[in-house]
């Protein structure tokens, strides 16, 4: 069984990089990734199953979202209690044996934090229905505006459609105030203003360091700290998703509350970390919450944002590694995760010639017929782009095995808060959550057992059977055999002191080096010709092997 360790890349010069700034991490969404039960919905014990298929796909460390006790209003980000485990997934016990046997194989493993709201079935949020004495001050309740107070507070919306307020009844019957919900209903925001909230959070955050967890991702790390007298927001700016100014996102109040996690993180020996979503409006903005006394990593969205155009990535690329650099921070590059539709689909469309918003890609490109050979070709291509840049880079369950986003899910089968709160009018992210294929001809495709009592939680595509993990294993052409090369590549020729340095290139093409390996890609419609040296990886099969063709990326060694 491979094993591995992260410490101290192969080849580096100099002191070690802490594992953080070079990992490549793989993101588990738990209830899609295996079911080990038969009741259709992934778990815990089915992730420690297949920890030696990720130990032999090459990754540092892992991911896992959400395995909280929740109602799954929101599949799992909806929290009722934080220490402990959702039944469906498993046990606490489950939990502290999937660490153990992960970091018996050189995995890091980082757990999903979820501090902007709670569930509405949490404990907390109960007693502030019940007008409990200072319940409600852990809470974001207002009084309503207009005659008798029937109008929400202010104009926010929910980033699931309609409006981010919800009245409450009163426990004598009586209409009462508002709570803010940016989310679903059933996911009040926390008043992060409140010291009991701080201190509850640091709490839990111990509660799992002390398990063994070795850091966090943070959802909506922008979103903790709300404008002082939450004022109406503008107009939203169309097309735009958390990247314009908002009195509900990336206020600076909210870097106060990530150094007090970071000094817990620093607590610890070793010293646990983090990794920020965080959408905001530029990179700048975005390496706030990465300088050294705040938050270690945060994901690079702009690159997800970045259509399948050399010029444009380019510019993203220069943006991203300078800013990070200026408060000496990696960069965290991410190409797919379970919010966004799956960039095999998203390069299978028109192109523009700007960044895209990703959760508008469903709405925007829905009519166009997704060309899924061509997408592929691209989502090959990207890989070796991403996993050539310096840092570190995330990668979503399924992207390798070369898997599309599911667009044609029946509506009455669809469980994203976004498909009823859009009014059935935005199909929501569960196309890309479908669970994954790891054997056989037909569904589930080994994702529950031949003796499985349930069909899995959202319906697989009947045409999966080229894309299991059985069908690529052993072709050496196949996406799962590229990652696989690639990620040992990485490995054996790339360290943490190499930096970028960019190559001249034609139009439509980006070149780069970094120490002996160059990474070229072709996003134009013409093949280019690559300069002499050792083919290390090719996105695809190339006539002749100095010529790159279109949609197509290579790793070279001159010499």
């Amino acid at each position: 069984m491979t094993t591995h360790d992260i410490s101290d890349r192969p080849g580096m010069s100099g002191e070690a990089a802490p594992w953080w700034k070079t990992s490549v991490v793989y993101q588990v969404y738990i209830r899609s990734f295996a079911d080990s039960d038969g009741d259709g919905v992934g778990d815990i014990n089915g992730l420690r199953a297949k920890l030696p298929y990720l130990a032999s796909l090459g990754v540092d460390a892992l991911w896992v979202n959400p395995w909280y006790p929740s109602p799954m209003e929101d599949g799992g980000y909806d929290v009722a209690d934080y220490r402990g485990i959702e039944p469906a997934f498993g046990t606490l016990a489950d939990a502290e044996e999937l660490l153990r046997e992960a970091h018996g194989l050189g995995f890091k493993v980082l757990l999903d934090i979820v501090p902007n709201h709670t569930s509405a079935a949490h404990p907390w949020f109960q007693a502030a229905l019940r007008n409990e004495p200072g319940a409600r001050e852990r809470y974001v309740f207002r009084p309503g505006r207009g005659e008798n107070a029937a109008e929400p507070p202010n104009n926010w919306q929910s980033n699931f459609g309609g409006p981010a307020w919800t009245r409450i009844t009163e426990p004598d019957g009586t209409p009462g105030e508002w709570y803010l919900h940016l989310f679903a209903p059933g996911q009040p925001d926390l008043e992060w203003g409140n010291p009991e909230v701080r201190a509850e959070f640091e709490d839990i955050l111990r509660f799992w360091f002390d398990r063994g967890v070795d850091g966090f991702r943070i959802d909506v790390a922008h979103g903790l700290s709300k404008a002082a007298g939450l004022p109406d927001a503008s107009p939203p700016v169309p097309g735009a998703h958390h990247t314009t100014a908002h009195p509900a996102w990336d206020q600076d109040e909210v870097h106060e509350i990530y150094r007090g996690w970071r000094k817990v993180a620093d607590s610890y020996d070793p010293p646990r970390i983090f990794v920020a979503e965080a959408w905001v409006a530029n990179n700048e903005r975005l390496s706030q919450y990465v300088r050294s006394d705040e938050l270690h990593t945060a994901f690079q969205f702009d690159f997800l944002r970045a259509p399948w155009r050399a010029a444009v990535m380019h510019s993203v690329i220069d943006d991203a590694i300078s800013s990070a650099r200026q408060v000496n921070a990696p960069s965290t590059w991410v190409l797919s995760n379970h919010d966004v539709v799956r960039h095999v689909t998203r390069y299978a469309r028109t192109q523009p010639d700007h960044l895209v918003e990703s959760h508008g890609a469903r709405l925007r490109w829905g009519e166009e017929p997704a060309d899924l050979t061509l997408g592929l070709k691209r989502a090959r291509a990207a890989i070796l782009l991403t996993l050539a840049l310096p840092d570190v880079a995330y990668l979503y369950q399924g992207e390798e095995l070369g898997l599309p986003e599911v667009e044609d899910i029946p509506g009455h089968l669809r469980q994203d808060p976004t498909w009823r709160q859009s009014g059935y009018t935005d199909p929501g992210r569960d196309g890309c959550r479908v669970p994954l294929p790891w054997s056989g001809q037909a569904p589930p495709f080994g994702f529950s057992p031949d003796d499985a009592h349930a069909a899995p939680w959202l319906p697989q595509p009947t045409d999966w059977a080229s894309r299991t993990v059985e069908a690529q294993e052993d072709d050496p052409d196949s996406t799962l055999s590229l990652y696989r090369d690639a990620l040992r590549l990485r490995r054996a020729h790339l360290t943490s002191t190499d930096a970028l340095e960019w190559i001249d290139s034609a139009d439509g093409t980006l070149a780069f080096s970094r120490g002996d390996l160059e990474c070229w890609v072709n996003t134009s419609n013409g093949a280019i010709d690559l300069p002499e040296g050792k083919i290390l990886a090719m996105s695809t099969q190339s006539p002749t092997q100095q010529v790159l063709p279109p949609d197509t990326s290579a790793w070279l060694v001159r010499g």
